[in-house]
């Protein structure tokens, strides 16, 4: 019978947790990776056949959640992916593998599984690391394999702004022949620098359910202008169902998903089964994300607009937060405006039914009170165009506002905290 074995995650060094990984998998185990503040829960009665992963979902549908992978689906996954690497004309089993993500997210494990499968070299990259590209590229120079073979990359776009932001970072984003981002919307404005500097992104789209990547944009069609998130898959079906949800396909989705009792156990009292199916009746899941397709219908281009459940309706209209957090990003850098991080959070309002509100953080050389009033100040008249329904009524400004490390934003979180402020008639603007 398979159990639950539970390894926790050092953020500086995965490489010792990923050597506990195999033998626990090879024992036909369930595993769950923990990041560093994650909880021990309390197994549930019975699990299916292993072995396989226990992962967190990115966290965006509120509330943790946890995905059943079985290792073979996972090795689908880096099949699929070796394949589609091969119709771009490249070998997988001829690349080095870098890897800056988590290793208890999807986004971060991947990248280590596909090298297993393909049988190269995988290179860890430290959070510290990641944060400083001198020593990034001076490091990775000094690697005896720097460039003997096609380099690949996975990043979330807050990685990809800093490394942009920085001469040496550049430079090591143009040594790598392609580099996937994903996690969250990669913002106008670090894609069309990218584009004028020829770094060969390809954006992608995937999750935990799906075992990572199902769709992805060559570089070739990224550095030739193309928007979107690119094609699916060859073992992938899409379509868009009637209230505009993406809904995916693959013989590689989870088998199931728990979400935690309260206690922090994992529903291991409940005489139901302790975890519900992924999928309806014909095999598709509903991701929750707002998608259409664009382009022509011999190549559709998956587009992406913001999650479904993060959407609101104001005033009539439905209004996606995620876009207008991106819009206002890439206007405040191109007036100077030193904004960190932009969230913006539906509240009941009971004349439009939901109105946004931002939280707001600035540069560390706003985080003075006065300054940081007359930023803010600033910041509201770049919405003065938008219509009605996009403007937020209300901006705080948040110390910590920041993203999970995988580029997700916890919006249950946040959530709470501007429910703990206003209850302080904390409100800045």
């Amino acid at each position: 019978m398979s159990i639950l074995e539970q390894l926790r995650c050092d953020p500086e060094s995965p490489s010792t947790v990923a050597g506990s990984l195999l033998p626990a998998l090879e024992r036909g185990n369930w595993v769950r990776l923990l990041g560093p503040q994650d909880v021990l829960l309390e197994a549930p009665k019975a699990l299916p056949a292993g072995p396989g992963l226990v992962l967190s979902t990115g966290g965006s549908s509120g509330g943790r959640q946890l995905c059943l992978q079985p290792s073979i689906h996972l090795d689908r996954s880096a099949a699929a992916t070796g394949r589609w690497l091969h119709a771009l004309g490249l070998n997988a089993s001829q690349v080095i593998v870098w890897n800056p993500l988590p290793f208890q997210h999807i986004s971060g494990l991947m990248p280590w599984w596909r090298a297993q499968q393909w049988n190269v070299a995988h290179v860890w990259l430290s959070p510290a690391l990641m944060k400083s590209p001198q020593a990034l590229l001076k490091e990775s120079c000094q690697r005896s394999d720097w460039d003997s073979m096609p380099m690949v990359l996975s990043l979330v776009p807050t990685q990809l702004g800093r490394l942009l932001a920085d001469p040496a970072g550049v430079l090591w984003l143009q040594a790598m022949a392609l580099i996937w981002v994903g996690g969250a919307a990669l913002p106008s404005e670090l894609a069309a620098k990218a584009r004028a500097l020829g770094i060969k992104l390809a954006p992608c789209y995937g999750s935990t359910e799906t075992s990572a990547m199902v769709v992805a944009q060559s570089p070739e069609r990224f550095l030739d202008g193309e928007e979107g998130v690119g094609e699916p898959l060859d073992d992938v079906e899409l379509r868009v169902e009637a209230n505009g949800a993406l809904a995916v396909r693959c013989r590689r989705l989870a088998i199931g998903r728990w979400k935690p009792d309260g206690d922090g156990s994992l529903a291991a009292r409940s005489r139901q089964p302790s975890f519900r199916p992924l999928t309806d009746a014909d095999g598709w899941w509903s991701s929750g994300d707002a998608a259409c397709f664009q382009g022509s219908a011999a190549t559709p281009q998956l587009t992406l607009l913001g999650r479904l459940d993060g959407a609101i309706h104001s005033g009539g209209i439905t209004v996606f937060p995620e876009q207008l957090e991106a819009r206002l990003m890439a206007a405040a850098r191109e007036v100077g405006l030193p904004l960190k991080a932009v969230l913006f959070l539906g509240v009941h309002d009971r004349e439009w039914g939901e109105r946004l509100e931002a939280l707001v953080c600035w540069q560390e050389a706003e985080q003075d009170p006065a300054r940081s009033v007359a930023a803010m100040l600033s910041i509201k008249t770049l919405t003065d165009r938008w219509l009605p329904p996009e403007r937020p009524r209300r901006w705080h400004h948040c110390a910590d506002l920041a993203s999970t490390t995988a580029g997700k934003w916890e919006r249950t979180h946040w959530r709470a905290w501007l429910k703990d402020l206003e209850r302080s008639n904390g409100a800045d603007c």
